[in-house]
């Protein structure tokens, strides 16, 4: 196989279908991720992210449309493309059995990556990811930060073109998510391609410059986080929670509110302003209430729903 084509985007999708059941868990996808972004792929359960990704790197067949990575027709080179991937799954698989050094070798090894290669390379993995002191320690020993940030290290053994993170913090507390978080923008400053699902919208908020949203297989949005804030919905929302049905028909007079909605003993305000429905709750006893700058979950809720998906 010939060296990586030099193409402006790493990944390009046209009219990508992918059915089981009779469903088009991805219903004909036009997608370009160009070299050296950050993009995250969003939506809820069963929208298709996973199965997207998993044709990226060939592990899921194409049932109609076309796919190239790093220029290569996909699933015909896939297994040339997955030489030039790293990916962190949903779900830990490190070998229990096998301590972290040991964890990294096999799978280096995998690729055919030489011992002597491998000599070197480990060691600044291992202190990449902050687990020089651990390289003796059995997985069992980690703690739930320690493996995530062991499994980006072996994803990046290869030495990857493009990293594919399948939601890569989830679980984990707020010191090992921030820990991750600062990981993948050096990775991102060293140029490598990052294509990202996660369910924390200010994961994706604070570290990609693309956000796609989908939903029943299809993309509902494609923009820059801030872009899709601002173009996709009001600038601000109030948070109203268990109140009377008084007090919200009074709120509800406010000419700015653009659009309400109701879940469960919530109220959402959308607006720009919402200056006399403040007055209201001001002026009320009723003080369990918020008022913030709209969000990309607000983005999200608007474009997906608020359904529950299983």
């Amino acid at each position: 196989m010939s060296a990586v084509k030099n193409l402006p985007s790493v990944v390009n999708a046209s009219k990508l279908c992918k059915i089981y059941d009779g469903k088009r868990v991805v219903n004909e996808l036009d997608l370009a991720i160009e070299s050296g972004s950050f993009c995250a792929i969003l939506g809820p359960n069963g929208a298709g992210k996973t199965t997207t990704l998993r044709m990226f790197i060939g592990h899921c067949p194409i049932d109609a449309g076309e796919l190239q990575v790093f220029g290569y027709s996909m699933p015909k080179h896939a297994s040339f493309v997955r030489s030039l991937v790293g990916v962190v799954p949903q779900m830990d698989n490190l070998d229990p059995d096998f301590t972290v050094e040991e964890n990294l070798y096999v799978y280096g090894r995998f690729f055919g990556i030489a011992l002597a290669v491998l000599k070197k390379r480990i060691p600044e993995l291992l202190e990449f990811s902050s687990l020089q002191e651990k390289a003796n320690s059995r997985i069992s020993e980690l703690s739930g930060g320690m493996r995530r940030r062991l499994t980006l290290a072996r994803a990046l053994i290869n030495k990857p073109k493009l990293l594919i993170l399948d939601e890569p913090t989830t679980g984990l507390d707020p010191q090992a998510r921030q820990a991750i978080w600062q990981k993948l923008r050096e990775l991102k400053k060293q140029g490598i391609t990052l294509i990202l699902t996660t369910h924390y919208m200010e994961e994706a908020e604070r570290l990609c410059d693309r956000v796609i949203v989908m939903d029943h297989g299809k993309m509902m949005a494609d923009a820059p986080p801030r872009n899709l804030i601002r173009d996709q919905i009001e600038s601000h929302v109030l948070e109203v929670h268990a109140c009377d049905d008084v007090l919200i028909g009074k709120i509800q007079r406010d000419t700015s509110i653009a659009r309400f909605e109701k879940s469960g003993d919530i109220h959402f305000f959308y607006g720009d302003k919402l200056k006399q429905a403040l007055e209201v709750l001001e002026q009320s006893a009723h003080d369990d209430y918020l008022f913030r700058p709209a969000n990309l979950e607000d983005v999200f809720i608007k474009l997906t729903g608020r359904d529950l998906r299983e």
